[in-house]
């Protein structure tokens, strides 16, 4: 995603925080985004919104008809972003919104990649561990890649965590290539 379209839709996620967090409705939000990425995602929607000849009353009906619960804040959200076309922008508006949300209740979000698939109590000493190394309550998000060998590798935003066989690996033979 290019760069300005990335900071849009960080700025309304941020609003849409900010109103959240005022009216403690940040469930009821993060539901809502979650429905509207849902209905964006759908190619029939995309072909609509996308035709010139069909005028911005029709293609709000036709949301609102697919998003009939929306709140009257998250309808005028849509009816902003259909506005100024940027409507499939709602995929990242809803990232940014759960990263910010994340933030805010003091949870981190590890991605953890590991050469097998890990056990319910692999995955709760590692959620356990990252805890403990970042202060923050950890969700980790699974993923598997043969090639790592074994051990895993977390990532917690920017910060890599590389207990992995390849890594290990990789890290000797840098240091008997330069003694």
């Amino acid at each position: 995603m290019p760069a300005a379209r990335s900071g849009t839709a960080k700025r309304y996620a941020e609003a849409v925080f900010e109103i959240a967090k005022t009216y403690n409705s940040f469930d009821r939000w993060s539901e809502e985004l979650r429905a509207i990425v849902r209905v964006q995602a759908d190619p029939d929607v995309t072909t609509l919104l996308s035709a010139p000849s069909v005028s911005f009353e029709t293609k709000e009906l036709f949301i609102f008809q697919a998003l009939p619960d929306l709140s009257v804040e998250a309808k005028n959200l849509v009816k902003i972003l259909l506005r100024r076309g940027r409507f499939s922008l709602a995929p990242q508006i809803a990232d940014h919104f759960d990263r910010l949300l994340n933030d805010y209740r003091g949870i981190a979000v590890a991605e953890v990649t590991s050469a097998i698939p890990l056990t319910p109590e692999e995955l709760s000493a590692v959620e356990r561990r990252l805890s403990a190394l970042t202060g923050r309550q950890v969700l980790v998000e699974t993923n598997v890649d043969q090639s790592i060998i074994g051990g895993i590798v977390a990532r917690i935003g920017d910060q890599l965590i590389d207990a992995s066989v390849r890594g290990r690996l990789m890290s000797l033979k840098k240091r008997l290539a330069s003694a």
